[in-house]
């Protein structure tokens, strides 16, 4: 009579280092979420240097600003070539060359509406503090879901129009604050607010663009739309284009253009609204600590309240949908960051 066979190991061999592939997607996807939460908070650390780059830069305000997208460019460029060729056939990866000429007007009209964003907010960041120049240079954030609200006709829920409510209160008592301190103040904080609502025109426009372009050609192309509209109001004003010092200049490229950008476009989609919306809280936290530091801009309590105001509406707000339901159908990916 043969023995009989071994019982069968029920238990996983431990020299067998196979990873089932449910525990190896969850790996990724933990992996994927932990890398793309640096990503965001790297965005808006770098973001944040962009005012201080600008006044240190010995150019006008619109110069240093057409210095950023020029320098910039190429590197974009390049990485979009890159991001094209890995994406082969995929979804939205379409060569430049077979967009439709709407497609061309619309980025035309980005790339326009971004220089007026850039131009008014490199301004007002001489004429304001770093703060109040960061948080209402990014009110797109909340004034862009007056889009979905009136044109795509999602209207608002109880928490967005709270959220804007608060927007709005926050928004007045840090004007009134600023003029009080210094009258001067004003005109860098409505600049700003004036390049957040080209910046809300530019999301918009963004939007539609991305229904048919992958994010980073979509970014290189707008940014290249945007050189030549800078260079000629830099040349209406008549301000100093050729710098003497260029370290600023690359600078506010590298770190805000390329870096700060491109990891919030990484970030955008890879994590929830709720999370992106408190990181945006960095960028102006960042700046306000780094004016307080190398310029002494003091923030008194009233306001740090109506910053916690304006922060608590990013919050409130980003956690509802932004655009109407028919848009997102149309694979509309996230806005472009400053």
């Amino acid at each position: 009579m043969q023995p009989a066979d071994p019982p069968r190991k029920t238990e996983q061999d431990p020299s067998d280092h196979r990873v089932p592939s449910g525990t190896r997607g969850r790996a990724d996807q933990q992996a994927g979420g932990r890398l793309a939460f640096a990503a965001v908070v790297v965005a808006n650390v770098a973001l944040a240097f962009g005012p201080v780059l600008v006044r240190a830069a010995d150019t006008g305000p619109v110069a240093s600003a057409f210095w950023r997208l020029t320098l910039a460019a190429p590197v974009l460029v390049v990485l979009a070539r890159i991001a094209r060729r890995r994406a082969h056939a995929g979804p939205g990866a379409g060569a430049a060359g077979r967009m439709r000429g709407g497609t061309w007007a619309l980025l035309g009209l980005a790339g326009i509406v971004f220089a007026g964003d850039l131009g008014a907010w490199h301004i007002g960041i001489l004429h304001t503090t770093l703060a109040n120049a960061t948080l209402f240079g990014n009110c797109a954030t909340l004034i862009f879901p007056l889009y979905g609200f009136l044109i795509a006709r999602t209207w608002p829920t109880r928490m967005q129009g709270f959220a804007l409510a608060l927007a709005a209160a926050g928004g007045a008592l840090l004007l009134g604050r600023s003029y009080q301190l210094d009258p001067r103040n004003l005109l860098g904080d409505m600049l700003s607010l004036l390049a957040g609502l080209f910046y809300t025109l530019y999301f918009v426009t963004m939007t539609r663009v991305r229904a048919s372009v992958p994010p980073l050609s979509a970014l290189a192309l707008s940014t290249l739309a945007s050189i030549l509209p800078l260079l000629a109001f830099a040349g209406l004003l008549g301000e100093r284009l050729v710098p003497g010092d260029w370290t600023p200049l690359i600078g506010l490229a590298l770190i805000s253009q390329v870096l700060g950008q491109g990891c919030m476009i990484y970030a955008l989609g890879r994590l929830s609204p709720l999370v992106v919306g408190i990181a945006l809280l960095i960028q102006p936290m960042v700046a306000g600590a780094i004016g307080w530091i190398a310029f002494g801009e003091r923030l008194a309590p009233p306001d740090l309240v109506g910053v916690a105001m304006v922060a608590a509406a990013l919050v409130l707000v980003r956690r509802e949908p932004r655009v109407a339901p028919a848009a997102a159908d149309a694979n509309v990916g996230p806005e472009e960051p400053r």
